[in-house]
């Protein structure tokens, strides 16, 4: 009577085997995995990485470029898919079913240029995608035709869109239209500056020191000439043209959903474009105070900020340009129009109320930014570009330029201050920002395919841990 071997020994059996032909000189020949199908695995890797690295060269936070790679996966059948994404590299692997070892891909973002809309059709592709509306031929034509898409404004908007911020920053800041025009036409001279000098190779760190360098001499020569302006209105202006609001929004959000390292890295480059501003604009403070130019923060608006209607006009058209100038879906200009005059007016009434200003700033963000985030999901859009312009108006530029000031002056501790205020007050706005964007998660049924929310890193509890 035969015996059957138990299946251990037969495994067993085969083991030694493969280890006698090894030893024997032969190699041990694998089954063939599909070629076909490993192909098709290839290719979906490729769009998860491409897509990927559009998303984050976009702007997009680390978690939303993590989530569209996870659903392109889930869309496309990479079996065992994991996606890690940090500031400036993107890598995805997959373990194939058929006993072929693992692949990896990776792809590093070297050119990061803002374009929400470029961001939005490239979250419609892969809602669809993940739909299985779109097969994956059809999938990369898409993706091909959106990195070929033009931007949807004229170009010579798009470079007038620093200027005009600047010009509406000074008139928030109490400045009439000669100011706004000086503003825009520093702006303007300092934005073509950096510009030429990035043609040159330059770092960006040298070219916004020099940007913020131009605008602060050009009001400098403006009180040297005496004017009757208030030429604390252009350097305010030319600061808020320059501040880091879109990275410092990204940042924030990266580091509540526990994307450590990108929101490390992005802080990081927060860091170095406030220092590349308070060193343009603090060495000609400082040189224009030692030659005995009457710079004062006496100069500078100290009243409450007022609900009239050209403070509302220059906080509708800070947000409208700045909007602009991140290239937002023309159906988002009216959200960032209607939200910038009512970001500015709830400030107002919460200052009037004698809240504190950055509690003010941070409220403010979390209301408007919550109706934004609304928005977005309604039109089934990322938020970024319902949000982002928002925060324009109440960009500290102000307590950044008195913060210079007064260590120009040799007041160092309320220099210290005022700068700690003014960062204080950034990272409130960016923070209230992203707190509406967690409630609306929080009571939004459905998600993205490929994610839910018990599976959401930053949702996990470690207690501090």
């Amino acid at each position: 009577m035969t015996q059957t071997m138990p299946r251990t020994g037969r495994r067993a059996r085969s083991v030694w085997e493969r280890v006698r032909e090894r030893a024997a000189g032969r190699a041990y020949v694998h089954d063939e995995p599909d070629e076909a199908a490993a192909a098709e695995t290839y290719r979906a890797m490729d769009l998860a990485l491409r897509v990927g690295e559009l998303l984050l060269a976009s702007g997009e936070a680390t978690e939303n470029v993590s989530e569209a790679m996870r659903s392109l996966s889930v869309a496309y059948g990479l079996p065992r898919s994991e996606a890690a994404v940090t500031f400036t590299a993107i890598s995805l692997s997959c373990v194939p079913t058929d006993g072929a070892p693992p692949v990896t891909g990776e792809r590093s973002v070297r050119r990061r240029l803002p374009d929400y809309e470029r961001l939005a059709a490239t979250h419609q592709l892969v809602e669809q995608a993940a739909l299985g509306l779109v097969d994956l031929d059809a999938a990369f034509d898409r993706l091909r035709a959106i990195k070929r898409a033009r931007p949807p404004y004229p170009g010579l908007l798009i470079t007038l869109s620093l200027p005009l911020i600047s010009a509406s920053a000074s008139v928030l800041s109490g400045g009439g239209a000669m100011v706004a025009g000086i503003a825009f036409a520093a702006t303007l001279v300092a934005d073509r500056a950096g510009a030429w000098l990035g043609r040159r190779g330059i770092a960006e760190f040298y070219q916004l020191a020099v940007g913020a360098a131009i605008g602060s001499l050009i009001a400098v020569l403006v009180i040297a000439a005496g004017l009757p302006v208030q030429a604390s209105a252009v350097v305010v202006g030319a600061i808020m043209a320059l501040l880091p609001g879109r990275p410092l929004v990204a940042a924030v959000q990266d580091g509540i959903s526990g994307a450590m390292v990108s929101a490390g890295a992005r802080l990081l480059e927060v860091f170095f474009i406030v220092a590349a501003l308070v060193t343009g604009v603090g060495l000609t403070v400082y040189a224009a105070i030692h030659l005995g130019l009457p710079l004062s923060v006496e100069d500078l608006p100290t009243s409450l900020p007022s609900a009239g209607p050209v403070p509302v006009l220059g906080a509708v058209a800070m947000s409208v340009t700045f909007a602009i100038s991140l290239a937002v879906p023309r159906r988002a200009l009216l959200t960032a129009g209607i939200g910038g005059g009512a970001i500015w007016l709830l400030y107002v009434a919460l200052r009037t109320a004698d809240v504190m200003p950055v509690l003010a700033a941070g409220v403010s963000a979390a209301v408007v930014g919550l109706v934004a985030h609304l928005i977005a999901a309604r039109h089934r859009s990322p938020a970024l570009p319902y949000t982002v312009p928002l925060i324009g108006p109440l960009l500290p530029g102000t307590p950044l330029y008195r913060g210079l000031l007064q260590i120009s002056h040799n007041d160092l501790n309320q220099g210290l201050l005022s700068l700690f205020t003014a960062l204080a007050t950034a990272f409130a706005l960016a923070a209230g920002i992203s707190l509406g964007g967690e409630l609306v998660r929080a009571f939004r049924r459905g998600g993205t395919v490929g994610t839910s929310p018990r599976r959401r890193p930053a949702a996990r509890r470690t207690r501090g841990y």
